[in-house]
């Protein structure tokens, strides 16, 4: 029986992690989904994840506010990892960090017994180790260790023991920093199978700036007494 995980980027319930929903998977506003989001403009069953012929597809139950997938709006359409999901206010990711990885560099994953490629959380990094012979893989899984990744077994921990203060000032530098990536990437324009996507220029700039300010909290952190 397939599994399916979906991560939560906004909304209400951003950050929560649905891992490994046994499908078909219904999500919705009301107790009694398998994918309970905590958002008004949800509808009560707003959309139903199943599978069919090896497919992921995704139907949304005549919503009162809609579905979209990486930008356009659907009644019903094939997910592959890393495809965004606009339900209401929240936007959700589709796939493990393993699966959209996997999409990305092309690497084929552990077939699941009904046909349907899926992986758990840490399983790959075993999966890369193991004898290519092994009927259960269809390639040996590599990566240059300089290669930058997302996947669980990859993302370093949060300190230990954070004061009250600390952790507040924390949390309101990561909210800061998602909102401008946020902000980035909400007016995606990506093409009908989600293999492209292109950003406009004010958009790369956000980015860009993100990514100066990352570079300066590190080396803040480095150097206390240097200038932010």
């Amino acid at each position: 029986m397939a599994n399916v995980t979906f991560l939560v980027l906004e909304g209400v319930d951003k950050g929560r992690v649905y891992r490994q929903l046994t499908v078909p998977v219904t999500i919705g506003r009301e107790e009694g989904n398998a994918l309970r989001l905590n958002d008004e403009r949800v509808s009560r069953y707003h959309a139903k994840v199943q599978t069919e012929d090896g497919d992921v597809i995704l139907t949304d139950l005549e919503s009162t506010n809609g579905t979209r997938v990486n930008g356009s709006t659907i009644q019903i359409r094939r997910l592959r990892a890393g495809d965004q999901v606009s339900i209401g206010r929240t936007l959700l990711l589709f796939g493990t960090m393993e699966e959209i990885e996997a999409r990305r560099t092309g690497k084929l994953l552990p077939l699941h017994e009904n046909g349907i490629q899926t992986i758990q959380a840490g399983e790959l990094a075993a999966a890369a180790g193991r004898s290519p012979t092994e009927s259960s893989l269809q390639h040996r899984v590599e990566y240059a260790p300089t290669e930058w990744r997302a996947r669980d077994v990859d993302v370093p921990p949060l300190p230990n023991k954070l004061s009250g203060s600390q952790s507040a000032r924390l949390a309101e530098i990561f909210d800061y920093l998602h909102r401008g990536i946020t902000t980035a990437v909400e007016n995606i324009d990506a093409n009908e199978d989600g293999t492209e996507v292109r950003l406009g220029f004010n958009e790369w700039q956000t980015i860009q700036a993100v990514q100066l300010l990352l570079a300066k909290y590190t080396r803040a952190i480095g150097e206390p007494d240097g200038e932010m």
